[in-house]
């Protein structure tokens, strides 16, 4: 991602409606709300532009309501008016890759199955934009459906709250000094493992169940 180019839109993903409000799906219209709150912005309908618009210090806020599938209808167009480039949007949903009370930063990258991402790629000319990806856990044995449009459980919540309060955190950041240095701070880094020398039994620190594989951000463990 281009140095030069600041964060000019910031998208969050969700559903509309009552129903939808405190579904795992909504993830990003939950951070977007904080930064609402943050930024003393309100929050006004656009019909047309079929989103909830909101402006915050040199950015413009974006809850799609379009439903998930077909966010691309509303973010699209709205950054060719503003002659944006896609590096400039900033796009907040939800991943059950990662375990609730997670997140991770990433400057591009493909739709990994999300239908919301799908569609922003397809509107946005391609798949070099920002992302801030918020962990809803994996669905286990349930049905996927079921899993992301339902609630959290009680004693997910703490890690959500936490969770969320970074994501606003690391946003902000990115707003005043660039994705590059909030990714810096709010991606934690893979450690270095020592190389194992030939006959040595495998230690702890590397075995499969104690690699770290994800470069997530668990909720507590950065200090912002």
């Amino acid at each position: 991602m281009s140095a030069d180019l600041p964060i000019r839109i910031i998208v969050g993903l969700g559903n509309p409606g009552r129903d939808y409000a405190e579904t795992r799906h909504n993830v990003g219209f939950m951070v977007l709300d904080r930064l609402a709150r943050r930024f003393g912005a309100e929050w006004k309908l656009d019909k047309a532009r079929k989103g909830e618009l909101a402006v915050g210090p040199g950015v413009l806020l974006i809850k799609p309501q379009t439903f998930m599938n077909c966010s691309g209808e509303c973010v699209g167009p709205i950054m060719r008016y503003y002659k944006f480039e896609p590096e400039q949007v900033l796009v907040i949903y939800d991943d059950i890759s990662f375990p609730v009370g997670t997140m991770r930063l990433r400057a591009s990258g493909s739709a990994g199955g999300h239908n919301g991402m799908k569609s922003l790629i397809a509107h946005l000319g391609g798949e070099k934009f920002p992302r801030l990806r918020v962990g809803i856990g994996a669905p286990g044995q349930k049905e996927m459906v079921g899993h992301v449009l339902g609630k959290f459980a009680p004693d997910e919540r703490p890690l959500l709250e936490e969770c969320l309060a970074k994501a606003e955190e690391a946003t902000a950041m990115m707003i005043r000094e660039g994705f590059q240095a909030a990714a810096n701070k709010f991606n934690v880094k893979k450690e270095k493992k020592p190389r194992k020398k030939p006959g040595q039994a495998e230690t702890p620190a590397e075995s499969p169940s104690a690699e770290n594989t994800e470069n997530t951000v668990p909720a507590g463990e950065v200090t912002a």
